[in-house]
């Protein structure tokens, strides 16, 4: 239970405003219903003198609260709902079948409930999800030298024309010089922590950040400039190991990713960051080592700027770099998620 009246205010202010840079950080718990939830909540917020915060779920079960029905603090943060995620693993099965508004309802669904949840967490509508899988199954089978009428057909297209017309509007070329088109596939991944975009190219993982971030689309638009590609749903082979990978480090299982990179920045950037994945997992450098160990000494702000611009977040670990004094600072994905990971980390090592 947090007594600390500092930490208990933060959480509190954090609780207030739905702050998603403290999922996982803690769980509270409303006394007067017996219930406890997470940071996010939508439930109504309680009043001050009314809640208890955990730092864990299991303590606050053993307290005798029940968890909330709203926000499901027993299930993963920001996990797919399960009808949803029936919908996507069909879609991606067979992304050559279009499911109508019509479709929708006979599986028991909503439309204004998928679309809703498509435009919230994928930044884009449930039809334009399909025809970017439709699209990318096309591309899939061009790379590997079918036939255009064949790619085009076999992706569920009715009409040759119609691919044509829609190939050419998606990645501005046409199907038959598709062999050396560049195109970043990308991902929602579910965390401990909240939701995480990321995006691979037929290189390596360009981008691992989360949802909330304000700066994520920024991001995004530098792919797309730096890669001069199409951003489109879907997973590779490097975001499928990287799911893999990313479930065992937040399970406690792996202390070292292997998963390959395509690191989009500056040469000095890259050096910078090939240098934070040499920090041990469970150990934490200061700025100023960084510096050091990159023959740089003079240049901490430089090193400290090059970490901040990292895209690829905890792969690439610029959460163990501190302070000098071992303050947490500078962090983007928010010094609560910083904490969370260290700690993470040195119970694990």
């Amino acid at each position: 239970m947090v007594v600390d009246k500092v930490k208990f205010d933060e959480y509190y202010e954090a609780l207030i405003n739905r702050n998603s840079q403290y999922l996982g950080s803690f769980y509270v718990g409303v006394k007067t219903t017996r219930i406890f939830c997470i940071a996010t909540c939508r439930a109504r917020k309680p009043k001050r003198e009314n809640v208890v915060f955990y730092k864990t779920s299991d303590e606050a079960l053993a307290q005798g609260f029940r968890a909330c029905k709203v926000c499901k603090p027993l299930e993963k943060v920001e996990a797919v709902p399960k009808d949803i995620q029936q919908l996507i693993d069909q879609v991606n099965e067979y992304p050559d079948r279009k499911i109508t508004d019509e479709g929708l309802k006979t599986m028991g669904l909503r439309p204004e409930k998928v679309r809703r949840w498509f435009k919230k967490n994928l930044k884009t509508t449930f039809q334009a999800y399909q025809r970017m899988l439709r699209m990318n199954t096309a591309l899939e089978h061009l790379k590997k030298g079918d036939k255009v009428t064949t790619s085009a057909f076999d992706s569920g297209y009715d009409s040759l024309s119609g691919f044509n017309y829609s190939f050419k509007n998606l990645f501005n070329q046409n199907p038959q010089d598709a062999f050396d088109l560049e195109v970043v596939h990308s991902s929602r991944m579910v965390t401990p922590l909240g939701s995480m975009h990321a995006c691979a190219t037929r290189r390596g993982i360009c981008l691992l950040d989360f949802d909330d971030k304000k700066i994520l689309d920024n991001h995004l638009q530098k792919i797309l400039v730096k890669k001069k590609a199409k951003i489109i749903p879907g997973k590779n082979e490097h975001l499928l190991k990287l799911e893999k990978e990313l479930k065992e480090y937040f399970e406690g299982h792996r202390t070292h990713f292997t998963v390959s990179l395509d690191m989009i920045g500056t040469e000095f950037q890259i050096k910078v960051w090939n240098k934070l994945t040499e920090i041990p997992y469970g150990e934490t450098k200061t700025y100023k080592d960084q510096s050091v160990a990159l023959n740089k000494p003079e240049s901490v702000r430089a090193v400290a700027n090059a970490n901040g611009k990292n895209l690829i977040s905890i792969v690439i670990p610029c959460h163990r770099v501190v302070g000098s004094d071992g303050s947490l600072t500078g962090y983007s994905g928010g010094l609560p998620r910083k904490k969370w990971l260290l700690e993470h980390e040195a119970k694990h090592i």
